[in-house]
């Protein structure tokens, strides 16, 4: 029997599916999933995804050294360590440390999928990797695209639809939404940046200053390394 190999455009749809029945991609490629693959790949201990600013700001008083990031409509939040830009998650920052994490839309996607077969994180920065793993899968595939406040957005399209590309014709079934994902994908692959520009979350990370972080959320291939939630830890995924 084919797997399925589907896309939720929004997390706005995750009551569609059943997370049960997936392994579950979570996709936030500005910026969050990136900074969380980079940071993983660069020795980060764990990650932890929490929902709330004020779950975050909780963990101040648990007495050990977590680093706090906290992120809201791009900027990061008074009184934290830092946000979710990749330029945080750089080996002397958080190799050896534990991040707590709270972000517009990725963790609000990740807390939705709990109860998945496995959650792991895709950005384009880990794209080979992350397929070369999913083709060694035998459980049906759910690529969730953190979107916009559970809007649909193009660039997590889009890296979803890059994913379809990787997989397609491997003996999985897709549905519309991957269909479309992947023929956006192909429309946008010979100048991602160009075709991203016109992105409204692109637009309003420029008016933040932080070009840059765009930038470097479109390279591709920069890690190997692929986190998985583990008892509410992001973590480098192992064999």
């Amino acid at each position: 029997m084919n797997k399925r190999l589907e896309v939720c455009l929004t997390p706005a749809l995750l009551p569609l599916y059943k997370v049960e029945d997936y392994i579950v991609v979570i996709i936030d490629v500005f910026r969050a999933t990136t900074s969380i693959c980079y940071g993983i790949e660069n020795g980060a201990e764990a990650i932890i995804p929490v929902s709330q600013v004020e779950e975050c700001a909780a963990y101040r008083e648990k007495g050990l050294n977590y680093l706090l990031a906290a992120e809201r409509d791009g900027a990061v939040v008074s009184g934290f360590d830092f946000g979710n830009s990749p330029f945080s998650y750089t080996p002397d920052k958080v190799s050896g440390k534990t991040v707590v994490l709270t972000t517009t839309n990725g963790t609000h996607a990740l807390h939705l999928s709990i109860g998945a077969k496995k959650i792991v994180l895709g950005a384009f920065i880990n794209l080979t990797a992350l397929c070369n793993w999913l083709k060694t899968q035998h459980e049906n595939i759910l690529l969730v695209c953190a979107g916009w406040k559970n809007n649909f957005n193009l660039e997590d399209t889009l890296f979803a639809g890059a994913v379809v590309e990787q997989l397609k014709g491997l003996q999985f079934k897709t549905d519309d939404p991957a269909i479309a994902a992947n023929d956006l994908y192909l429309l946008a692959k010979d100048d991602l940046s160009g075709y991203l520009k016109k992105t409204s979350h692109s637009d309003r990370l420029k008016q933040l200053g932080i070009e840059a972080d765009i930038a470097f959320c479109l390279n591709v291939d920069m890690t190997t390394a692929i986190p998985v939630l583990q008892q509410n830890k992001l973590v480098k995924l192992t064999a």
